[in-house]
């Protein structure tokens, strides 16, 4: 049997509203997704750890899915 290789998902995660205000877990949590600045975006690949952390900080970043 053949196995065909499944193209690598990612997802691009921006950051789009601050975190002042918010408690130092979801601070955390924006630096782990290794966003530093209003505006900055990383690619990530798509594993439930990553869109874990993107639903719990969802109200400050936008993700959206890529095929890479």
């Amino acid at each position: 049997m053949a196995r065909k290789k499944k193209a690598a998902r990612k997802v691009r995660v921006a950051y789009v509203k601050s975190a002042i205000g918010y408690s130092r877990r979801q601070k955390g949590t924006i630096r782990a997704l290794g966003l530093r600045r209003l505006g900055d975006v990383v690619e990530h690949a798509d594993t439930p750890a990553i869109r874990g952390m993107v639903a719990k900080v969802g109200h400050l970043v936008q993700m959206e899915e890529i095929e890479a």
